[in-house]
C-alpha cells in the first residue's frame, strides 16, 4: 500500500516517520520542500502537489494548520480532488471545522473515496512517541478499513460517529482545555496573592477530589445520566463555597471573572429551587439554553468506564 502524507510541519514529520518505519511506501509534500527531506533520505517519493499525491497512493493524510489550507489541499486547483481515484481514501488529521469537513466529504465521497475527519490528540510528544488518540468521524466501516494505517501512528484511534463527529470531539477537547487552563489561572492569581506559596499550593490541590481524577471523568456521574437526586454534594454547600472564593478575590483585588460568572450560575439554580439537589445540576442550566436533552443510559456509561477503568 502507498501512503500519502501532505503537511510534514511539528505534528506530521512525526507521523509521516512512523508510517514508514511500520513499511509503507510514503509520498510526501510539504509547502516547504525541506521539510521532507528526512523523509526522503529513508525512501519517501516527493510529489510537487496534492493532486500528484492522490495520484500515487492508496489513502492520502493531510496535517495542516487549519480548514482554510484543508480546503485548498483538497478541493482548490491541482488539489486532491483531482488524483483521488474510487476505492482511494482521504483522511484529514488537522483540528478542522466540521462543516469544511462536511463539504469536502459531500465533493470527493460520491466519485467512491473514503473521507474521514480524524484530528489528534497528544501534541508533539505524542506525535513522536506514538501516544496519540486520533478521534474518527465518518463511515464505520472505512474507518475499520483503513484503521491499520492509522495504527501506524496512534495508540489511542476511536470511531465517534458519522462525518465531522471526529472534529466536534476535539474542538469539545481543546475548547474545554483551554478554558480550564483560564479558570486555573484564576483561582491560582488568587490563592497566591492570598498568600500561599505556588509550589506548596499547587501540590496541595493535586491532591483534592479534581486533583485525583481525570479531567472528564466526572461528566460520568451527574451530568450524563441526567440524575442528580440525591446529592453527593448539595448546591447550596458548594454555591457557598464559591461565594467564598470569589469573596477572597475581592478582597485581594485579583479578577475573577470565570469564577463569578459560575457563581450567577449557581445561584439562578438555587434559586429555581435546587438548593439541596447535587451542585451539578446548575449544568442543566446550559443544557436548557442549548436545547438539548443529555441522558446516558448507565449501561452504556458502565460500558465505557468497563473498557477503559482509569478514574
Amino acid at each position: 500500500m502507498k501512503v500519502g502524507f501532505i503537511g510534514l510541519g511539528t505534528m506530521g514529520r512525526h507521523m509521516a516517520a512512523h508510517l514508514q518505519s511500520a513499511g509503507y511506501d510514503l509520498v510526501v509534500h510539504d509547502a516547504r520542500p525541506e521539510a521532507a527531506g528526512p523523509h526522503i533520505d529513508n525512501g519517501a517519493l516527493w510529489a510537487d502537489g496534492p493532486a500528484a499525491v492522490a495520484a500515487a497512493t492508496d489513502v492520502v493524510f493531510t496535517s495542516l494548520p487549519g480548514p482554510a489550507e484543508v480546503e485548498a489541499v483538497a478541493l482548490g486547483e491541482g488539489g486532491l480532488v483531482e488524483g483521488l481515484r474510487p476505492g482511494s481514501a482521504y483522511l484529514d488529521l488537522s483540528t478542522n471545522s466540521p462543516t469544511v469537513v462536511r463539504r469536502i466529504h459531500e465533493a470527493l465521497a460520491p466519485a467512491g473515496v473514503d473521507v474521514l475527519d480524524a484530528p489528534v490528540s497528544g501534541g508533539p510528544g505524542g506525535a513522536r512517541s506514538r501516544r496519540l488518540a486520533v478521534w474518527v468521524g465518518g463511515d464505520e466501516a472505512a474507518f475499520e478499513r483503513w484503521r491499520p494505517v492509522i495504527d501506524a501512528f496512534s495508540d489511542q484511534p476511536y470511531y465517534v460517529g458519522p462525518i465531522g463527529a471526529g472534529s466536534v470531539a476535539k474542538l469539545v477537547h481543546n475548547c474545554a482545555g483551554y478554558v480550564l487552563q483560564a479558570a486555573l489561572a484564576e483561582v491560582f492569581t488568587m490563592g497566591v496573592k492570598a498568600g500561599v506559596e505556588p509550589a506548596a499550593l499547587w501540590q496541595a490541590v493535586r491532591h483534592g477530589a479534581n486533583g485525583r481524577r481525570r479531567t472528564f471523568d466526572g461528566l460520568a456521574d451527574q451530568f450524563l445520566p441526567g440524575r442528580y437526586d440525591p446529592a453527593a454534594f448539595a448546591l447550596r454547600l458548594a454555591h457557598k463555597d464559591v461565594a467564598l472564593a470569589t469573596a477572597l478575590g475581592r478582597e485581594m483585588s485579583v479578577p475573577m471573572r470565570l469564577a463569578n460568572l459560575t457563581l450567577e450560575e449557581m445561584t439562578e439554580a438555587l434559586n429555581r429551587g435546587w438548593a439541596d439537589r447535587d451542585s451539578r445540576v446548575a449544568m442543566l442550566l446550559q443544557t436548557e439554553r442549548a436545547g438539548v436533552d443529555i441522558e446516558v443510559p448507565d449501561e452504556a456509561i458502565r460500558a465505557v468506564l468497563e473498557a477503559d477503568p482509569r478514574r
